[in-house]
């Protein structure tokens, strides 16, 4: 699956941690505060999501793009220390 990662961090500290523990996981930076990945298993992305939250405080905001998860876009975004999910459905 395709995954992208969004980053606004909160610190210039805390965008190097997060730098860091995104290319522990195989993601190449394309741009400032953007991450990609083509090859990510899903257990290794709810691990990241897991290491993610623990670097993470309230001040900082995330978005991971995943493709294709079950034929629709899916967008998990951090937000005030809280997952959110929402699902791109197409339209009928």
């Amino acid at each position: 699956m395709f995954v992208s990662v969004a980053l606004d961090p909160g610190s210039e500290e805390r965008a190097r941690e997060l730098a860091d523990l995104l290319a522990q996981y195989g993601f190449e930076k394309v741009q400032r505060g953007l991450w990609e990945s083509g090859l990510v298993h899903p257990s290794s992305l709810e691990r990241l999501k897991h290491d993610i939250d623990r670097l993470t405080d309230a001040y900082d905001r995330i978005r991971i793009f995943q493709y294709p998860v079950e034929g629709t876009l899916v967008i998990s975004a951090l937000r005030d220390k809280k997952w959110r999910k929402l699902i791109a459905r197409p339209s009928t």
